[in-house]
């Protein structure tokens, strides 16, 4: 019964020629998918920025044959940044309908595939000093962002800021 009589809603509505808004208050339910929040929006972006900053220890730990001390450092800190993405995705909500594509790294402020040192198609190798830019970069653009969301996104890029903050002095800087 429930499920004909909300099947029958749109027939409905059309038929008396109404739009559900002038039945409904609010956003209109039969339209578009609502936009995105400004915290969905940064959200995304860091997650990005975050793939991309994996993405950049991958290659150095690719380009670094056999298991060196420096390749076990690396393989440390990457492995908190999966978490941290992790941490990240789990908190991401899309609306039914919302397209799944991430913010281009290259546009977000603190993106690492940006900066010098990192390596994309072009076979460059990732140095340490690269990944120490990357990750102060991160760090700043998390902070930047803290007054910009919500008090628990605020406190989970503080977190990981803090995080990026530690590498850095890790990989010697």
């Amino acid at each position: 019964m429930l499920l004909a009589s909300a099947a029958a809603l749109p027939l409905l509505l059309a038929t008396a020629g109404c739009r559900s808004s002038e039945v409904f208050a609010g956003p209109d339910p039969l339209a578009s998918p609502p936009s995105l929040s400004p915290d969905v929006i940064t959200l995304r972006a860091v997650i990005a920025a975050e793939e991309s900053l994996i993405h950049l220890y991958e290659t150095a730990i690719g380009g670094d044959p056999g298991m060196t001390a420096r390749v076990r450092r690396l393989t440390s800190l990457l492995a908190q940044h999966e978490q941290h993405l992790v941490q990240l995705r789990a908190r991401l909500i899309l609306p039914p309908g919302t397209p799944q594509t991430q913010a281009s790294p290259s546009t977000t402020p603190g993106a690492a595939s940006t900066l010098p040192g990192s390596a994309g198609t072009s076979g460059v190798r990732v140095t340490t000093a690269g990944l120490r830019a990357a990750e102060r970069a991160s760090a700043a653009g998390l902070v930047q962002r803290l007054a910009t969301v919500e008090p628990a996104l605020a406190q989970l890029f503080a977190s990981i800021a803090a995080s990026d903050a530690t590498h850095v002095q890790v990989l010697g800087g």
